[in-house]
C-alpha cells in the first residue's frame, strides 16, 4: 500500500489493485492499474504522458526495491475482481493477468554485486601491490604469457581483464574461455581465429579461468600458438600450477602468485560499493544504504581475503535491511553488525581437503610439534578441524611425527599416537577432537630424537647407492632348516646370546660395512 500511495495513486484505487491481484506484490497491483481499462474502475488511474501509451509503458521495477519482486507461483485470475481484458503490453492472445511481462529487471542488477564492482583498470586493482609497481612485468608494453596462481577472490579475473584492457585495442583482441565449460572444439575455434587475426596484424589475448581443469592433452594444444606468437595465454588457477600445469606449458609462461587480500583492501572495496552509484549497492537495493563500522570490520576479517564473499555478503545484508524495511535516521537503509553476521553466517575458511592449503597446513601443524610449539600446534589443528578436514588423515600423521621427531626420546609417545588413531576411529567429529588436540599437545611438548629417522634414512642410501656391493647375508647369520644347507655352512660358528654371556666378537654386518654406525644413540653429546 505504501509503495502504491508514493506512485501518486488514491487509496481506494491501490487497496482495488491490491485485491485484484492477490496482495502479493505491488508491482503487479500497479501493473495492473496502469493496464487495465479506463471502465473497469470509476477511480481513473493517474494520467500517463503522451509518449507512453499503455503499450509503451516504462518498466515498474526502478520503484520498487528488489525484495518486492513477483513471486513465481503468483496467480491474480484466482480473484473475481480480476480483469478480464487482455493485456495491451504483450502479443499473447490469453486473457490471464499471469501471462504479464512483470520479469523486467535493470540491466545491472541480474549480475552479482562483486561482478558488477570488478576493477577495470589496473590503477583501480586493490591489492597485489607486489605485481602492480611501477616498474613491474605488468605495466610494461611487453606482455607474455602468464598463469595467474591465486586463492578465490583475489583477483584473478579482474587482472586478466584489466591487462586486456590496457592493451591497445586496434592491436589486441581479448578471448576468454572457460575450463569448466570450454571443449576441443572451443580451444580449436580460439586458436584457430587468433591464426587468421595475427594475419591482419592483430595478437590475440587468450584468458582461460581455472585452467588446472583441462586436460594434459588439452593444455599441450595451446603450445604451438604461443610458440607461434598466435596467441598471448593468460590462465587463471587457484591450484599449484607445479602439480596441476604441464611442464612444457610452465616453461612458455611466467607465473605469478596473487595473494589473499587483506582486511584493509577489502574494507575498500566494500565502501567502494557503497559510494558507486551507477555499479554499487544501490543499483540492487534502489534506495540508499548506509553500512556501520562494525559491519564493514566484520565482513573484512571473517571473509579470509576474497573479495567476492564478502561483497556477495553485503549485498545479502542489504537485501535482509529492506525485506525488514530497516532504515537510519536519514531514511537511508541501515545495514548493522546483525545483518552482516547472518549474511556471512559464518567465517569463510580457504581450505581444500585436496589442494595445496591442505599441504600448507598439515605442514604447519607439523613443523610447530617438532618446535615443541604446543599452542601454534593447536592453532593449525583448529583451522583444519574447522575447514572439513578428516579427523584420521591428521591421526595417521600424528602416528607418523610420533616415530619421525620423537622417536627413542620417548618411546611412548608411539603408543599415544596408536590410541588417538583408534578414539578417533571410533568416536569421530565432533567428539573426537579433543582426542587429536591432547595427542597434538603430547607430542608437541615430548622431548624429540631423529636418531631413528636418520639411521633409515642412511641405510636407505647405502642399500641405494650398493655400498659394499650389497653383498649376501654372512653365512652364520643364514639358517639351516637342510642337511644340504649345514654341509654349505649355514649357521656355522653362530653365537646364540642367551647361551653365550660374551658375543661381543659375533659380528651383523657385511664385511664391507663392518664397524658402519647408522644409529647414533645414545646421542654423542650425552
Amino acid at each position: 500500500m505504501e509503495q502504491l500511495l508514493s506512485m501518486g495513486f488514491s487509496e481506494d484505487l491501490a487497496s482495488e489493485a491490491l485485491a485484484a491481484t492477490g496482495g502479493h506484490s505491488p508491482l503487479a497491483a500497479a501493473d495492473w492499474i496502469l493496464t487495465r481499462s479506463s471502465s473497469s474502475s470509476s477511480v481513473p488511474p493517474p494520467p500517463l504522458p503522451p509518449s507512453q501509451s499503455p503499450s509503451t509503458q516504462p518498466c515498474l521495477e526502478r520503484f520498487f526495491a528488489s525484495s518486492f519482486a513477483i513471486p513465481k507461483t503468483l496467480n491474480p485470475s484466482s480473484s473475481s475482481s480480476a480483469p478480464k481484458t487482455p493485456n495491451p503490453s504483450t502479443s499473447t492472445s490469453s486473457s490471464s493477468p499471469s501471462s504479464l511481462p512483470i520479469k523486467r529487471r535493470h540491466p545491472s542488477a541480474a549480475a552479482p554485486l562483486s561482478d558488477r564492482m570488478r576493477p577495470g583498470t589496473l590503477d583501480s586493482i586493490v591489492g597485489q601491490d607486489h605485481l602492480l609497481g611501477p616498474s613491474s612485468l605488468l605495466r610494461s608494453s611487453l606482455l607474455p604469457s602468464l598463469v595467474l596462481w591465486g586463492p578465490p577472490g583475489s583477483g584473478k579475473t579482474t587482472l586478466a581483464r584489466a591487462l586486456a584492457a590496457s592493451l591497445p585495442g586496434s592491436l589486441y583482441t581479448f578471448v576468454p574461455l572457460s575450463a569448466v565449460s570450454a571443449g576441443v572444439r572451443d580451444l580449436r575455434d580460439a586458436i584457430d581465429g587468433a591464426r587468421r587475426a595475427r594475419s591482419h596484424g592483430r595478437r590475440t589475448v587468450l584468458f582461460v579461468d581455472e585452467i588446472h581443469r583441462f586436460s594434459k592433452s588439452q593444455q599441450d594444444s595451446f603450445l604451438p600458438a604461443i610458440e607461434d606468437g598466435s596467441i598471448i595465454l593468460v590462465g587463471a588457477t587457484t591450484e599449484n600450477p607445479s602439480f596441476q600445469l604441464t611442464t612444457p606449458l610452465l616453461s612458455r609462461c611466467r607465473v605469478l602468485s596473487l595473494q589473499p587480500l587483506k582486511p584493509q583492501h577489502i574494507e575498500a572495496l566494500l565502501r567502494r560499493a557503497l559510494s558507486d552509484p551507477e555499479k554499487g549497492l544501490q543499483v540492487t537495493t534502489q534506495a540508499p544504504v548506509s553500512v556501520n563500522q562494525e559491519a564493514i570490520d566484520f565482513l573484512s576479517l571473517h571473509c579470509d581475503g576474497d573479495a567476492r564473499v564478502a561483497l556477495n555478503a553485503l549485498e545479502i545484508a542489504a537485501m535482509l535491511a529492506a525485506s525488514r524495511k530497516l532504515h537510519d535516521n536519514k531514511g537511508n537503509l541501515a545495514v548493522t553488525l546483525d545483518q552482516a553476521k547472518e549474511a556471512m553466517q559464518c567465517k569463510h575458511l580457504a581450505y581444500d581437503r585436496a589442494g595445496e592449503e591442505h599441504y600448507n597446513l598439515i605442514s604447519a601443524l607439523h613443523k610447530s610439534m617438532r618446535g615443541s610449539d604446543a599452542d601454534a600446534a593447536i592453532y593449525w589443528l583448529a583451522r583444519m578441524l574447522e575447514g572439513g578436514e578428516q579427523p584420521l588423515y591428521i591421526a595417521r600423521r600424528l602416528v607418523r611425527f610420533a616415530s619421525e621427531d620423537v622417536g627413542l626420546a620417548d618411546p611412548s609417545a608411539l603408543s599415544h599416537a596408536v590410541a588417538c588413531y583408534q578414539s578417533c576411529h571410533f568416536l569421530g567429529m565432533p567428539e573426537c577432537d579433543v582426542c587429536l588436540a591432547q595427542c597434538v599437545t603430547y607430542l608437541a611438548l615430548a622431548p624429540k630424537s631423529v636418531a631413528v629417522y636418520r639411521a633409515l634414512g642412511e641405510a636407505k642410501r647405502v642399500v641405494k647407492e650398493s655400498s659394499g656391493g650389497n653383498e649376501g647375508v654372512p653365512l652364520h647369520l643364514r639358517n639351516a632348516p637342510t642337511k644340504l644347507m649345514k654341509d654349505m655352512g649355514y649357521g656355522k660358528d653362530y653365537m646364540y646370546p642367551p647361551d653365550h654371556k660374551d658375543c661381543s666378537s659375533q659380528t651383523y654386518l657385511p664385511p664391507s660395512l663392518l664397524g658402519h654406525k647408522f644409529l647414533d644413540w645414545p646421542p654423542q653429546d650425552e
